[in-house]
């Protein structure tokens, strides 16, 4: 695995156009693979909600990934938003973005992280970064329902 060199990870506000193309390829690829009542993804508002903290991972002048972080309650968050340029898959963005939204809830001192990513085959490396991150399935959380194309995890944060 090509490690990529050290990144530029910062708060965005989701109006570059190169992170807006990121962006649609991300909504995109939830909606390739969940019909639209289980894609439950941001789109450029739900991103710039006062209750969500939204970044962008840079190399250069190139955008690599994004995540976001949710605040559901005082000590508790959700992951949203995790996308790595299809291009630089593997080699590590996303598990250094995923690191940096778990720094963000520790600052915060939340006690738990949830988060809801796909069933579909296409999800399983992401499913794998955040098994390898502390994270276990559980059952759905608010706002969301059960349903088949959904996976739900967790993460306690004191553990």
């Amino acid at each position: 695995m090509t490690e990529i060199p050290p990144l530029n990870i910062r708060v965005d506000d989701a109006t570059h156009p190169l992170v807006v193309e990121l962006l649609e390829a991300h909504l995109a690829t939830m909606r390739a693979t969940s019909p639209p009542e289980s894609v439950f993804a941001l789109d450029l508002e739900g991103l710039r909600s006062p209750d969500v903290t939204f970044w962008t991972m840079w190399e250069g002048e190139e955008v690599v990934a994004c995540g976001a972080l949710r605040e559901l309650a005082a000590h508790l968050g959700e992951v949203k938003s995790m996308h790595t340029r299809a291009a630089l898959r593997g080699r590590g963005a996303g598990a250094k973005m995923l690191a940096h939204i778990l720094e963000e809830a520790i600052r915060r001192d939340y006690t738990r992280l949830n988060l809801e990513t796909g069933s579909h085959e296409a999800f399983m490396p992401a499913q794998r970064l955040y098994l390898r991150n502390g994270f276990t399935y559980c059952d759905a959380f608010e706002p969301y329902k059960p349903n088949q194309f959904s996976v739900f995890m967790t993460r306690d944060m004191a553990a």
